[in-house]
């Protein structure tokens, strides 16, 4: 039987099959299924920001459920009511859960929504339960949220507060493919179609389809989990993750130019994220302890959405990204 590690490569192998070159976002994907964390996932329209969520899902063992934000949704849209059942001349109150209580819950567009449906979720994604009409509901040992935002059209936008976006534990970007990606994308699609057709085709002459891979099971996620949480961290590396956080509330301390662009550093937070996804990316690499290009690889992801940038940076062009890079330039391993 294969080990877990490999059943996580297989996973990515098929992510791959159905999402063209888009390998990093699949990197991070992986990273916070492992890690036990929730993404934000932003990109322009078109770039397979849902459709990589839903090759994650497909190819799992879970529960899948897409919630599409909108100006006009309710909290209890998404988390669900209490309603009023009646039978045998006398009525009860039960909970009727939302499609927040899956495994994989994807938040399309997040930021169409108003804060108060942007609320609702933050329990769940913190606390991994439900509070409502005061009664408490637990979520599923395997839960996660996945959200996606597009960086234009903010009109009837509600950008999200800092209490959330910290609660994510990485914001990933999607960029164009290269333009050799874009001809396999089209040449994907229309094999899909293809497929479909077939398939539709078979329906009718009772042809019996072709057996699909079996998905992976959450057993394999929570061995990969606990395999994870046995990789070392040493001192000097644990001081390093705390060192770049540090450098983010008291940029002075290194570098003018960071004095200049980072108006509000990242929270406690964003440590413990470099930690986890550093301790996931060295076993998905196939080591057994971190290593400082495990943190440098993952800090991008972690800290671009936890730092305020002052309005001197923006006008000067500068990025969240190039903040972190600058950051990593300045701060030296012990």
């Amino acid at each position: 039987m294969p080990g877990t590690r490999d059943q996580i490569n297989e996973l990515k192998e098929r992510m791959q099959q159905s999402i063209i070159g888009q390998v990093d976002v699949i990197d991070r994907l992986i990273i916070g299924l492992l890690a036990n964390g929730n993404l934000l996932i932003e990109g322009l329209p078109g770039l397979a920001k849902t459709r990589a969520i839903k090759a994650l899902a497909k190819n799992l063992q879970a529960d899948f459920s897409r919630i599409q934000f909108t100006p006009d949704l309710l909290p209890s849209d998404v988390t669900g009511t209490e309603v009023y059942h009646q039978s045998g001349g006398a009525g009860t109150f039960r909970f009727e859960k939302g499609p927040i209580f899956a495994n994989i819950v994807l938040a399309d567009e997040i930021n169409r929504a108003p804060a108060k449906v942007q609320a609702a979720l933050l329990e769940a994604m913190e606390e991994r339960q439900v509070t409502v009409s005061g009664k408490t509901h637990e979520m599923s040992p395997l839960f996660m949220v996945m959200a996606t935002q597009n960086p234009v059209e903010q009109e009837g936008t509600y950008p999200l507060p800092e209490a959330q976006m910290d609660r994510f534990l990485m914001h990933v970007l999607i960029n164009y493919p290269p333009v050799e990606d874009e001809v396999k994308v089209v040449q994907l699609v229309r094999d899909e179609e293809k497929e479909a057709i077939a398939a539709s085709q078979n329906d009718k002459t009772k042809t019996p389809r072709k057996e699909q891979s079996p998905q992976i099971s959450q057993d394999t996620v929570f061995s990969a989990r606990a395999e994870i949480g046995a990789i070392a961290v040493s001192p000097a590396i644990e001081r390093y993750m705390a060192d770049l956080v540090h450098a983010t509330r008291y940029p002075d301390k290194f570098s003018d130019d960071l004095a200049k662009w980072i108006e509000l550093g990242a929270s406690p937070r964003a440590s413990i994220a470099l930690d986890k996804c550093g301790r996931t990316h060295a076993w998905l690499a196939g080591r057994d302890y971190v290593d400082p290009l495990d943190v440098q690889a993952i800090a991008c992801d972690v800290l671009r959405h936890r730092l305020t940038i002052s309005f001197e940076a923006e006008g000067d062009g500068v990025t969240p990204d190039d903040v972190v890079k600058e950051i990593i330039k300045n701060v030296a391993l012990s």
